[in-house]
């Protein structure tokens, strides 16, 4: 799955990487930036982490919970004001 971000400028690519299989954490999470440099966020235009199934459930719960707040109007920015 390809999540395009920040108008386009950056690509977060998530998948089980089979070539990785033999390893705990082989669920790739790809970062690829296509902007001009003054415009970058990472130092390199591809960047890989790899988590585990637990880590990649923890991120995906983490994810819902915030955009639940943000449909809501609620969460930790909005609880400090």
């Amino acid at each position: 799955m390809t999540i395009s971000l920040l108008d386009g400028a950056l690509r977060v690519t998530i998948f089980y990487d089979e070539h990785e299989g033999k390893f705990e954490d082989n669920i790739c999470v790809s970062f690829v930036e296509d902007c001009p440099i003054d415009e970058k966020v990472l130092k390199g235009d591809e960047v890989n982490i790899y988590i585990t199934p637990q880590q990649a459930r923890a991120l995906a719960e983490a994810l819902l919970a915030a955009a639940k707040d943000s449909e809501a109007g609620v969460g930790e920015a909005a609880s400090n004001d």
